[in-house]
């Protein structure tokens, strides 16, 4: 006999929560995707005067909000002014207020990246010289709590359910038509349609708090939720719940008028028409999550998004193809059993989707990590590494698998025969007590006739018609349970049974760790980070060295050419600020802090005491309103007159003049 599958099936649903559990838990409070390369000021520099503004450099583009950059003062107090905004590239700056006095300042940012992860994190900056600060460092990175796991583990689930569905029904109109009338597989894909979409909306709702604050009271809060649909992650969540309409439409058709379709031609090309159909259904789910998501930012995103859709695609005929069948092995009727020709075609759609993920998932492995050194030095290349793994096993389980579908292939004439003939010579005992059980049943028959009564009755009295229809309906049964018997018995089925189910399980894992992976910052732009980070703190620390004589220097001139659209404010960074190369940004601003360009802007410095300059610098032109020059030599120390010319028209021109010591 074989064993039940309640026990199975708890098996698998405690490896499912323990794996999402586990998973998810590690993920930490934000998996950020994209990271701080740079910042102005330093992380730990001390400088000399109060900068203007302070700007942070990202490894990709990020969307800003109002407090998305906070600037904070010892006593905990804001200090930036205005909106944070773009200056150019990938950098990003807001303004201070102006004479601020000594002590450490604290720069807190929290952001979205272009791959719709939230970015959070804080450094700090001095003044003069450091000072005891109010503020915890450690406490700036967004809070997600229950709202973070939620967010996760919605993720998790829209990508099972888009698995289920695409891939239970892919199964059933390549591999096993037959499948459209069994409810139990009717179940399986609809299962998926429904966690799909309600892991859609949920996402929609959670997006505004885990992008935010992270409080579970903003959940519901509708203006949180009309920002969201004005993002690049809202309009992909609001098209998948589109597309997910025009997938239940299939879905109505592929268990409904296909199921129900006898004329051979007619299902030929009905089947045709679903195919390609399902096809851009699926793909344009796919595409949902490959717009908003890794593939769209970094290198070759033209290439790496229809990679993706493939990518996906291949998971779900692969994963989800092997729910169904599992499903099917398990609870399709006795007079309706998966055959061994639909194991077989699967095995061939399994292999090719093997192959897809392998061509893809090369791909994106070199995108996302750069080097090999990233498999082991980062944490997206050990989740990636366990992935490999997983996949490997997955593959070497679907092996197995394979052997039995060809002994179920071999053994299938002869269950056939045996099947055909109960009562041959050299049958079980089993079988001939099934071929003996209609005539014991007519034997049986009470005829509640007196002696000498004859036992039949007319065919049209009512309590015969109702007998006839119960011993039907018995021999039904009895028919239906003993080919359920037979089928059990099967040593070859049982096989596929059991490496069918723990192909399942280990899929689940697969599906844990993938989730993880998509939440996980790329292995290239950790290590990118980390660079900068270095880069960084070897330059604060020969900062710190020669604070005596060195510091980064900031100007702020205010500029009237006089014509229209003359007025603003021009800032020059010199950065070390100190005897030898320096590098010089220069920042035009109206008035209201928008930064705007203007035909040309130059540069002088002037060492009047030693009766040097004036020394000529003309910066090139990086993005709206930012100019800038590398290796800047100022020759000696000492009190430098710094003269720029700012021309808004052909005839407007001014120069704005200050002093400030260099070296």
């Amino acid at each position: 006999m074989t064993p039940t599958i309640a026990p199975r099936v708890r098996t698998l649903v405690l490896l499912l929560l323990a794996a999402v559990c586990a998973l998810l838990a590690g993920a930490g409070p934000v998996s950020a995707h994209a990271a701080v390369t740079g910042s102005d000021p330093a992380q730990g520099a001390v400088v000399d005067q109060a900068p203007s503004r302070i700007s942070l450099t990202f490894s990709e583009q990020v969307a800003l909000s109002d407090d998305s950059l906070r600037v904070l003062d010892p006593d905990g107090k804001r200090v930036d002014t205005g909106k944070p905004s773009a200056v150019g590239g990938t950098t990003y700056a807001v303004r201070l207020q102006p004479d601020l006095s000594d002590g450490t300042y604290t720069v807190a940012y929290q952001v979205v990246s272009a791959d719709s992860h939230p970015v959070a994190g804080a450094y700090t900056f001095s003044i003069g010289a450091p000072s005891k600060t109010s503020v915890a460092v450690s406490g700036q990175g967004a809070d997600d709590g229950v709202v973070g796991w939620l967010y996760g583990f919605g993720r998790y689930v829209s990508y099972a359910g888009f698995i289920v569905m695409a891939g239970g029904a892919a199964f059933v109109l390549a591999c096993w038509p037959r499948g459209s009338g069994v409810r139990p597989v009717q179940r399986f894909v609809v299962s998926g349609w429904l966690a799909l979409t309600a892991a859609t909306l949920a996402l929609l709702l959670l997006r505004g708090s885990f992008t935010g604050s992270g409080k579970v009271t903003d959940i519901f809060d509708l203006s949180l939720l009309g920002q969201v649909l004005q993002t690049k992650t809202g309009a992909a969540l609001v098209s998948r719940l589109l597309l997910l309409a025009a997938a239940a439409l299939f879905i109505a058709v592929l268990f409904g008028a296909y199921d129900k379709r006898e004329d051979p031609q007619e299902k030929r090309d009905l089947t045709f028409g679903l195919a390609i159909g399902g096809v851009v259904v699926a793909a344009g789910l796919a595409a949902s999550w490959a717009m908003s998501e890794h593939a769209s930012v970094g290198i070759q995103a033209g290439i790496a998004m229809p990679v993706d859709v493939l990518h996906l695609l291949a998971v779900a005929a692969w994963l989800g193809g092997l729910g169904a069948l599992l499903v099917a092995l398990y609870r399709a009727p006795a007079d309706a059993p998966v055959d061994a020709s639909a194991v077989r075609r699967f095995s061939r759609v399994a292999f090719g989707s093997v192959l897809a993920l392998i061509a893809t998932g090369a791909y994106q492995s070199w995108r996302q990590l750069g080097s090999w050194s990233a498999f082991t030095d980062t944490r997206y290349g050990l989740l990636l590494l366990a992935k490999i793994a997983l996949i490997a096993v997955l593959v070497g389980v679907a092996w197995i698998s394979r052997r039995w579908t060809g002994r179920l292939t071999e053994a299938a004439p002869a269950t056939a025969d045996r099947e055909k003939v109960p009562a041959a010579a050299g049958t079980s005992g089993e079988t001939e007590k099934s071929a003996a059980e209609p005539a014991d049943e007519s034997a049986a028959e009470p005829t509640g006739a007196p002696a000498g009564e004859p036992t039949g009755k007319p065919a049209d009295e009512p309590a015969d018609a109702e007998r006839a229809a119960q011993l039907a309906r018995q021999r039904a049964a009895r028919d239906a349970a003993r080919q359920k018997r037979l089928r059990d018995a099967d040593p070859n089925r049982f096989g596929l049974r059991r490496s069918v189910l723990a192909e399942a399980g280990v899929a689940v894992v697969l599906l844990a760790v993938t989730t993880v992976l998509t939440q996980t910052e790329p292995g290239r732009t950790e290590q990118e980070a980390e660079a900068a980070s270095s880069s960084s703190s070897s330059s604060s620390s020969s900062s710190a060295a020669d604070s005596a004589t060195s510091g980064a220097l900031t100007l702020n001139m205010p500029f009237d050419t006089g014509g229209r659209n003359g007025k603003g404010v021009v800032t020059v960074d010199l950065d070390p600020a100190r005897v030898g190369a320096n590098e010089m940004h220069v920042y035009v601003e109206r008035p209201d802090g928008q930064a705007f360009d203007i035909p040309e802007v130059k540069v002088e410095f002037t060492l009047k005491a030693k009766d040097i300059g004036p020394l000529p610098v003309v910066p090139d032109h990086l993005a709206t309103g930012h100019w800038s020059a590398n290796g800047v030599q100022i020759p000696m120390a000492g009190d430098w007159q710094v003269d720029v010319t700012v021309r808004t028209s052909d005839i407007d021109e001014v120069t704005v003049t200050k002093n400030a010591q260099i070296g």
